[in-house]
This record gives structure tokens, sequence and C-alpha cells, in this order.
């Protein structure tokens, strides 16, 4: 039996600006917008190519702008970061962690390349390259 992660709730304090900040800025697609009734709202947004979306304006107990970590992987980071920059976005630059668990600048080794931005509400996004896959013939 297969158990698929498929929607994460993050909780932010204005929908529509949230939508638009994911969808115009980040890129992420806009699968539905569903109002409930007059005080239930559900957005799901997913990242291109991604099997797991994100659902705001959904009730949540989490305080928006508590929910941190949410790690987004792809393939060339120093892209995924010019692109959030040129739409506004505010973004690290390329960072690595040192064996001792601090976070040094520039990329690292594999898996060991990130940049860090935060929607409207504070909610923490990383972004992590991916190391290129090997082919069958090296």
């Amino acid at each position: 039996m297969d158990w698929k992660l498929e929607v994460v709730p993050v909780p932010v304090t204005d929908v529509e600006r949230a939508k638009r900040f994911y969808t115009e800025q980040v890129g992420f697609n806009a699968d539905h917008d569903t109002q409930v009734n007059a005080t239930v709202r559900f957005v799901q947004l997913t990242p291109p190519g991604s099997a797991c979306s994100i659902v705001i304006g959904a009730p949540v107990s989490t305080p928006p702008g508590t929910l941190q970590g949410l790690q987004l992987v792809i393939s060339d980071l120093a892209a995924a970061r010019a692109r959030l920059l040129a739409r506004g976005v505010e973004v690290s630059e390329i960072k690595h962690y040192e064996k001792d668990g601090s976070l040094a600048d520039g990329p690292g080794g594999r898996w060991n390349s990130f940049a860090f931005f935060a929607d409207p509400d504070g909610n923490g996004w990383v972004l992590q390259e991916s190391p290129p896959i090997a082919s069958n013939e090296d």
C-alpha cells in the first residue's frame, strides 16, 4: 500500500496576497480555488513538477509564519534563485553546510547547496540543489 504525501497546509493571514506570491512570484500552479462559505476558502497550489501541493486558506491551528523548512528540490539552484529574484522574491545567496553544521557561503558538494526565502507571512522555504543523475556510461 502506498502512502503519498499530497497536500501540506501553509498558514497565511491573507489568502489573496499569498496566492499572488506563490503563483506570480514563485511560479506555483493554481490547481483550484474553492470558496466553501463566507469564512472558509481552499486554494491548492503545486510547484512545477511536484506530486505534492500546498493549501492555503484552509483552517489550520498553526499561526501564520511559523511553518519553516519546506524544501523544494531543484536541478539548477543558480537558475532557480535568479528566477525568484527576477520576480521580486527576496532569496538568500547560495549557501552550504560545513561538517560542524554551520552555514557557509557558496555552493557545497552533492546535495549540499541551498538558498532560502520566505512568503509574505514569514513561512520559510528552502531550495536544495539535487546532484546530477549519473549515467550508466560513467
